[in-house]
């Protein structure tokens, strides 16, 4: 396929790059449904379904895009991918949600999501520079690699048992809430279709991830950009996709609980899964551009943390904050 991509005309490079972006995106929609199915036919509770399958199946597209990079030595796409795809959740999913209709943000986002993400940005800024995983400085290790694995672990642990508590207390949080809901109407797939969906789901991931890395490369080379720049503007906006769809359906609809958690939780699986993952395959390389875009990202969290802790909601005056200074900082990086 890179050979392909490599001889092919810059239009039609183009035009795969949208078809390995559709590929991720409907992709990840058919192995969350498949994967869905198949749970609650072993009767796993709603609850749990939407806080892993359907969490983890948001941030597929970034999963497969880095990881693919990161075997194929393209450790700068693997990265900025990831960094750049969770300041676009940050400032643009949740301020233009916000511009919709103001978003309100419950007592646990304010006290443990948003400064466990926090925390996350920041162990990735320490072990980059660190580089405890390899004797080499500034590069994320197998050992780093693991070390995001084993937190993603107990993270996922902990967001299970606190909705398992919310649940039986007859406080089911709003989100988990509207999972449930939109799957109780949705209809339930026979075994065999649901394992096609999935089978289907994880091709479409894999193939999609090769093509979006292939030509994402292709097209940094034709224009003279960086891996690091197309990957923290053209990829990572193209894997943050569902995110922003999602959202701005959900604040359209008048639904916009679900959507600072969704952001939230899709920066905190992006890190500890998607770059876990990625360095525990192949080490990957950290840029000092890299290590900025991690202090932006530090900064714009605190940023949305101030604004949801005020007045325990982000309003539109805010929500057009937020994208005023992701468009600044999208001009910032043009021109570095």
């Amino acid at each position: 396929m890179e050979n392909f991509v490599n001889q092919a005309p810059f239009v039609l490079v183009v035009l795969l790059l949208v078809v390995g972006f559709v590929l991720l995106i409907k992709g990840a929609d058919f192995f969350v449904d498949g994967s869905s199915n198949v749970a609650k036919r072993f009767h796993v509770p709603s609850l749990i379904i939407g806080l892993t399958i359907v969490a983890m199946g948001t941030s597929l597209p970034e999963t497969s895009v880095s990881v693919t990079a990161s075997i194929a030595g393209k450790n700068t796409l693997a990265i900025s991918n990831v960094v750049g795809s969770n300041i676009f959740n940050l400032m643009v999913v949740i301020g233009v949600c916000a511009l919709l209709a103001p978003v309100p943000v419950g007592k646990e986002t304010i006290k443990g999501d948003i400064p466990f993400s926090w925390v996350c940005a920041l162990l990735l800024l320490g072990l980059g520079i660190l580089g405890i995983g390899d004797r080499s400085s500034r590069v994320l290790g197998h050992l780093d690699g693991i070390i995001f694995l084993v937190i993603f672990a107990f993270y996922i642990v902990t967001l299970v048992k606190r909705a398992v508590r919310a649940a039986k207390a007859g406080k089911e949080p709003p989100a988990e809430a509207e999972i449930e809901e939109a799957e109780q109407e949705a209809p339930v797939l026979s075994m065999p279709r649901s394992l096609l969906y999935i089978v289907v789901g994880m091709i479409a991931i894999i193939f999609g991830g090769d093509l979006t890395v292939d030509t994402a490369s292709r097209i940094a080379i034709d224009l003279g950009m960086s891996e690091t720049l197309v990957g923290l503007t053209i990829v990572s906006i193209g894997t943050s996709l569902p995110e922003l769809v999602t959202s701005v359906v959900a604040a359209r609809k008048k639904e916009v609980g679900m959507a600072l958690g969704n952001a939230i939780g899709s920066n905190i699986y992006n890190i500890l899964m998607v770059l876990g993952i990625a360095a525990a395959i192949s080490p990957i390389s950290i840029l000092t551009e890299n290590l900025i875009d991690t202090v932006i990202l530090l900064v714009f969290t605190f940023i949305v943390w101030i604004f949801a802790k005020t007045k325990r909601k982000i309003d539109k005056v805010e929500g057009a904050v937020m994208v005023l200074l992701y468009i600044l900082y999208a001009v910032y990086i043009c021109i570095r």
